[in-house]
């Protein structure tokens, strides 16, 4: 059996689609994941976390993030298009002067990042940001 390279283009960059379509939607599943986990499957609000990402991220090993949510017993960062979406999790304790918290991510991609925020009174508040990366931080 002969394979022409045409035929061999267009077999391996039809595998690549179908791989990328087929992972951006597990990730999608593992973000609905953490969130319910986190959540235990309440409804979520929105307008009370600040969550500052950067628009552009030049390089997608160090993204800076920081989120921001007076009230807060504890906030979850996801990365939306990561493999492992969880970030980072910041809880408070009743005596927190400020409910907010810094870090540097790493991002694989242009992607989404979500926050997700538990109120002292027991409701869910939630903020997303897109940010662009021109050079990826999981080895892409």
């Amino acid at each position: 059996m002969h394979i022409s390279r045409r035929n061999l283009i267009l077999t391996a960059s039809s595998a690549l689609a179908i791989g990328s379509i087929c992972g951006s939607q597990a990730n999608a599943s593992l973000v609905d994941e953490h969130t319910s986990a986190f959540t235990g499957g309440a409804e979520l609000g929105t307008g009370v976390i600040e969550l500052d990402a950067p628009e552009i991220a030049e390089n997608g090993n160090t993204v800076p993030i920081s989120v921001s949510a007076p009230g807060a017993v504890s906030i979850m960062l996801l990365a939306a298009g990561n493999p492992v979406p969880a970030v980072a999790t910041f809880n408070f304790g009743p005596l927190s002067a400020a409910r907010s918290g810094s870090t540097r991510i790493r991002l694989a991609k242009s992607q989404d990042v979500i926050a997700v925020a538990k109120m002292e009174d027991g409701t869910f508040q939630t903020a997303q940001a897109t940010v662009k990366v021109t050079i990826g931080g999981c080895g892409g």
